[in-house]
């Protein structure tokens, strides 16, 4: 099976639309959220017959991904982002990137790029906004998905 070339963590409505137009722009994408029928009501929905991939475990989600991994989190700032990373770590190996589309207050980027270094991740926070509109059409955080489309694709 072909490897997803990003991944993303959090399906409400920026989460599905990113999905969406980063797999219009050609990358292969892995989704995971919490909740299974999310997974499971987008994956039948929206993303039915695209170039993505469901996931139900936090394992599987990292497995699913080519190396380096690229795992993309789009949940509530502070404490939810500490506990997705949490999940995630201990799967990821050194030169695996993660990628915080959630505006974090910037002393937790610091302390989370700083703990990851450590374990040789690399942590990249990069609030998105823009909306509905701007996650799905691609008009979020230009810098953000210029950076992303020099991602290697599998």
């Amino acid at each position: 099976m072909a490897k997803a070339d990003i991944g993303l963590w959090g399906l409400a409505v920026m989460g599905q639309n990113l999905v969406l137009n980063m797999e219009s722009k050609g990358f292969t994408v892995a989704f995971y959220n919490r909740t299974p029928q999310k997974v499971k009501d987008f994956a039948n929905g929206r993303a039915k017959g695209k170039n993505i991939v469901a996931t139900y475990e936090v394992k599987g989600f990292i497995y699913a991904l080519a190396r380096p991994r690229k795992v993309m989190i789009m949940v509530k700032a502070g404490k939810p982002i500490d506990m997705v990373i949490e999940q995630i770590a201990p799967f990821l190996e050194k030169g695996d990137v993660i990628i915080d589309g959630g505006n974090s207050h910037f002393s937790d980027t610091i302390r989370r790029y700083k703990e990851l270094e450590e374990r040789g991740l690399s942590y990249i926070g990069a609030g998105i906004s823009g909306g509905e509109e701007g996650a799905l059409k691609g008009t979020v955080d230009y810098a953000w998905w210029k950076w992303c489309t020099y991602l290697p694709k599998s």
